[in-house]
This record gives C-alpha cells, sequence and structure tokens, in this order.
C-alpha cells in the first residue's frame, strides 16, 4: 500500500482519536449527573493485508469501539430528600417512560427500562418520577402483612386515601403509686385522712365527687377513640383503701376510677371503678405485697367491661400493666406515670412519603400511624455492559445483555449514586488522546510530503 496505506492509516488514526475525544467530552460534561456511568473507549487494529508472509503484513489501521462501565460502582452521598434512593452493589430500578398524556395525566405502553439514577420525587399525580421523568416501577405490598400481594411490578401511583380510624381496644398503663399519697386531705402522720376506705363503691356520684377528689390522687389521663375516631378523654384517679399491717394481714390496696360522666349531676355517677379482677365477684381492688409488687391482677391484666365516656360505649377495653405498676415511697406523694398509651386512631390523611433501607415505599399519615404501600425491586443483567443507553441514565435490554434477574443490590435511603466519572483521570486521557491525534496529523503531513516529492520525480 505504500504512501497511500499511511495516510489511509493515519487518516483512521485520526478519527478514533477524535472518536474517544467524543467520549471523554461527554464524560466530563455529565461529571456531575446523578447515576451517570462513563463511558471508555476501546481500539481494535484492522489488518490490511491478507498476505500470508509474515514478513510483508504491515501495521494497519484502527478503529475505536465505546466500552460500558455500567458495573463500575459510583459514590453514595445522603440526600435530604426521602424519596431518594441509590443501589449499593450490581443492580438497577425498573422504569417506564410515559407514551403521552390524557387530561394531565401520563400514559404509559412502552417497555421496561432500567436505570440508577435514583432522585425520585412523587408528581402532583402521585407518581414517583425521576429527575430525568422515567416512571419508578414496585410490588404492590398488602398493608397487613407487608408482604407483595404478586411477583409482577407496576407503575407506582401513591393514592390520598385516608387512614381508617380505630377503635381503642388496649390502654398501656405503667405507674408508680406512693405508699403515703399525699392527697388533698392529707395529713402527716393521720392516714385516715387519706384512706377512702368503705365510703366508696363500684361508683362515685356527683354529689360524693368533691370529697372523692380530696381523698385521692390524679393518675393522668388519656385519649382513646371509638370506632368512627371520635376522641374521647379518659381521666384516672387512684384512692388508697387500706394500709399494709402486719397485725391484721392487711394488704396495701388500690381503687383506681375514671372519669365517666364529666356533666353527671346529684346522685349520678360521675366517677366508674375500675374492677381489677373481674373474674371474681364483686369489684376487686389493686393489691400490693409488702415490697411494692403487683398481686392482683395476678398478670397485670385487666378489663373494662364497658368503657363508657359522657354516654358513650366504648365497648370492652384491656388495660394492661403487665409488671409496671408498683407501689414504692415517693416524697412527692403523687403518682408518677411512666407509660399511658392506647391502640387506636383518628383517621389520617397523607403528610409524606418516603422510601426507606430495603426498598419499601411508606406513606405516613396526620394521625402519627405508616402504611407500606410498595416494595421497589432491584434486577440485574448477566452482561451489564452490554445494555443500550438511552437518555436519561436508563438502559434497555439487549440480546448480548440477556433477561433481567433478581438483583444483589441493596437499597439504601435517602442517598443518591454519585457520577463514576473520575475527572483526574478524564484529564489524563485528554492529554494522551490530543497527543496521539497530533501524532495523526503529522503522518498525514509527512505522506502528503512524500507524494509530493514523488510527484516532482516525473517532471
Amino acid at each position: 500500500m505504500g504512501i497511500f496505506g499511511a495516510l489511509t492509516t493515519a487518516v483512521s488514526g485520526l478519527q478514533a482519536q477524535s472518536y474517544a475525544l467524543e467520549n471523554i467530552s461527554g464524560n466530563i460534561a455529565n461529571s456531575q449527573t446523578t447515576g451517570y456511568k462513563r463511558t471508555d473507549t476501546s481500539f481494535a487494529d484492522l489488518v490490511l493485508s491478507g498476505d500470508l508472509n509474515v514478513n510483508r503484513q504491515v501495521a494497519g489501521s484502527v478503529q475505536a469501539f465505546s466500552r460500558s462501565s455500567n458495573d463500575v460502582q459510583g459514590t453514595l452521598q445522603a440526600s435530604s430528600s426521602g424519596t431518594s434512593i441509590a443501589i449499593n452493589g450490581p443492580g438497577f430500578f425498573v422504569v417506564q417512560d410515559n407514551t403521552g398524556q390524557v387530561d394531565g395525566k401520563p400514559t404509559f405502553g412502552g417497555g421496561d427500562l432500567y436505570t440508577r439514577r435514583g432522585d425520585f420525587t412523587v408528581d402532583k399525580n402521585g407518581y414517583v418520577v425521576n429527575g430525568a421523568g422515567y416512571y419508578l416501577k414496585g410490588l404492590a405490598v398488602d398493608s397487613r402483612t407487608g408482604n407483595p400481594t404478586g411477583s409482577a411490578s407496576e407503575i407506582i401511583k401513591l393514592s390520598n386515601d385516608f387512614y381508617p380510624a380505630e377503635a381503642t381496644t388496649s390502654v398501656t398503663y405503667r405507674a408508680n403509686l406512693p405508699s403515703a399519697p399525699q392527697t388533698a386531705n392529707y395529713v402527716s402522720g393521720d392516714e385516715s385522712s387519706w384512706l377512702l376506705g368503705a365510703s366508696f363503691g363500684a361508683s362515685v356520684t356527683a354529689d360524693q365527687s368533691d370529697a372523692f377528689i380530696a381523698s385521692s390522687v390524679s393518675g393522668d389521663a388519656v385519649t382513646v377513640y371509638d370506632d368512627k375516631g371520635t376522641a374521647y378523654d379518659v381521666q384516672f384517679r387512684w384512692g388508697k383503701v387500706t394500709n399494709e399491717n402486719a397485725t391484721s394481714g392487711a394488704q396495701d390496696t388500690w381503687a383506681l376510677y375514671y372519669l365517666s360522666d364529666p356533666t353527671a349531676t346529684g346522685s349520678e355517677a360521675a366517677w366508674t371503678k375500675v374492677d381489677a379482677n373481674p373474674s371474681a365477684a364483686g369489684t376487686q381492688n389493686y393489691v400490693f405485697n409488702s415490697d411494692g409488687a403487683l398481686v392482683t391482677p395476678t398478670d397485670g391484666v385487666t378489663s373494662i367491661a364497658n368503657l363508657t365516656i359522657d354516654g358513650k360505649s366504648l365497648g370492652a377495653v384491656t388495660l394492661d400493666h403487665g409488671t409496671g405498676l408498683t407501689q414504692y415511697a415517693d416524697t412527692n406523694g403523687g403518682v408518677t406515670t411512666k407509660q399511658l398509651t392506647q391502640n387506636g386512631v383518628s383517621s389520617g390523611n397523607v403528610v409524606s412519603v418516603s422510601i426507606n433501607d430495603g426498598g419499601l415505599v411508606n406513606a405516613t399519615y396526620s394521625n402519627g400511624k405508616s402504611r407500606t404501600l410498595y416494595k421497589v425491586p432491584v434486577v440485574s443483567f448477566y452482561a451489564e455492559n452490554q445494555l443500550s443507553h438511552v437518555d436519561g441514565g436508563a438502559y434497555q435490554q439487549t440480546v448480548a445483555s440477556g433477561a433481567p434477574i433478581a438483583g444483589e443490590g441493596e437499597i439504601v435511603g435517602s442517598a443518591l449514586e454519585q457520577s463514576n466519572v473520575d475527572i483526574a483521570d478524564e484529564f489524563s486521557k485528554m492529554i494522551v488522546t490530543q497527543q496521539a491525534y497530533s501524532a495523526n496529523t503529522r503522518v498525514v503531513s509527512a505522506s502528503d510530503s512524500m507524494m509530493q516529492d514523488t510527484l516532482s520525480m516525473v517532471r
């Protein structure tokens, strides 16, 4: 081939180095693009001569090819957004692009795409979409069991459905009762000033209310709910009925009352006693042994057969004290509440959405409850670098990449994967590429000069 072969080879070198520079330029331009994977350049030599004589073969020309780095992890960086997610390890999120819009809402019908760009947010229609406009897919989750309802992923769409109200069925109440309660009637050294004795029975009337309050101590209050989510305040008061007496064998006993009718008058019941042992005959008191531990109820659990507040029946409510109801000395003489909670809630609307570690999409409601709605899957490929690039950091499946399989990467919540481009490395490659390009131009110049010399010989 001679001079013309050298010229052709030099031109192929210019084309290859230009191609490499284009990839370097794209990498640098996307060095701050979330989830971007750099594209490297590979060179392959082309043998121009088919001569079997190895002594007559020439170096040949060159071709440039792209080499993806989809399997190279970018740095994970914390994000303040609760819907931003990243993958630690191999794998991709499954997304789709919208095919159009109807009445301002996106429509879908295209195939699945795959991306590691996790800057997702919730749009006005409730879809979870990333910064490039791709819509996240997930597995719907049964809110009761927390398990996926199927194996096929779907476009995640969040609704503004209310969290339903739940009636209170259990109250957890843990507290310490003072061995010497300092009631309004209390006089130091005079136990009779605060002992209730037999003055009050299963209920306290409105006429007796002042005397009852003066002889008892507050046990705090808790808000409970009916099946429609209506709130009711339950106020508790404790009164010491008997004091421990070694001679008579009496133990410390207490009566617990709740305010059942704050508007009661005259002989109407205002306070109702909690039966510490509903299975026994009569209305039982709470009993403590000499070291302050609860004896009755034996398991620390009792039940209010029909909790009634201001004429509203809330049904049976369990009162769970566990081992957390005690009677120890307290210099303040009051009830020290350690826990007073219940399991009912009012209805609530969605106030925030987040995707936590593991890819669970959770909605938080105004009533303080949360619910898992979807699980974001991670898929992988046997040949990740054979995926076809599309705009916005997404990829398409190809024959060379194989079909998607379950991914091994873990989803990290409130995080984003940065570009895997190393600016310093790209600058180094750019310098080498520039020098190689310049060298090829010298070959073109030299070939041109030699051709001019050859032509001059025949003149």
